[in-house]
């Protein structure tokens, strides 16, 4: 059975039992993590660090976001020991052309500052691990644990956890919150299109308000396929 296979298989695994036998067993030194340093991604990286610190992180650093979510990525690096952060910025080129996009074409923009630079970070690499849940909503409420993204792996920790679970993690590790949080921010992007979340939405309602766009591209991307150089 292939590593792909066995992966498939542990998909009833969740949290850090799934990132132990990914890190450790099925890809060791084939896997990174893509990481947001958002509202609720603290929990996936202290799992993550629990595992083996050293692991990859990919953080996009789009050029729109908010100077909140710099200082927190620091923040977290030094407070959880993550030692391998590799900041992924859009070419000089991409950054021209998406100079105000996102107020006529959000869709290009993110595939500009965001869908272009991860499929260059990321290649070489056999699975990636993100922070993607069935209770963000929208095309994530049917989420697997594991899935395959082209010859990628994709693997989703907490694709099965509550908000009542991620406050739980919270408050057990201690963990520190992103500032915006505070302020309504529940999932949090670019600034131009990223407003905090009102009673009763989902966490993610706050993205792309306004418009039928729910997802940057980031994680609807097929790897390898969609012209995105890997």
């Amino acid at each position: 059975m292939t590593a792909i296979d066995q992966a498939i298989a542990l998909g009833h695994l969740s949290g850090r039992d799934l990132i132990e036998v990914m890190v450790r067993r099925l890809f060791p030194g084939r896997i990174a993590v893509t990481s947001s340093f958002g509202a609720e991604s603290a929990v996936l990286l202290d799992l993550v660090a629990q595992v083996d610190p050293s692991v990859p992180v990919i953080f996009l650093d789009t050029g729109e976001l908010f100077d909140e979510t710099t200082e927190y990525r620091r923040q977290l690096e030094r407070h959880l020991g993550l030692s391998d952060v590799r900041v992924v910025r859009p070419s000089s080129e991409d950054l021209a052309a998406a100079e105000d996009l996102w107020r006529t074409d959000p869709d290009h923009c993110c595939t500009l500052r965001k869908v272009l630079p991860l499929a260059r970070a990321v290649e070489g690499f056999a699975a990636l691990i993100d922070g993607r849940k069935q209770a963000h909503g929208f095309e994530r409420g049917a989420l697997s644990s594991v899935e395959l993204s082209g010859p990628v792996v994709k693997i989703s920790p907490l694709a099965t956890w509550s908000e009542a679970d991620l406050r739980a993690a919270f408050a057990a590790r201690g963990l520190p919150a992103h500032p915006l949080v505070e302020q309504g921010y529940r999932s949090i992007g670019c600034w131009p299109c990223t407003r905090p979340t009102r009673p009763g939405e989902p966490a993610r309602a706050g993205r792309w308000a306004g418009s039928a766009k729910t997802e940057c591209g980031i994680h609807t991307l097929v790897l390898g396929q969609d012209g995105a150089g890997i």
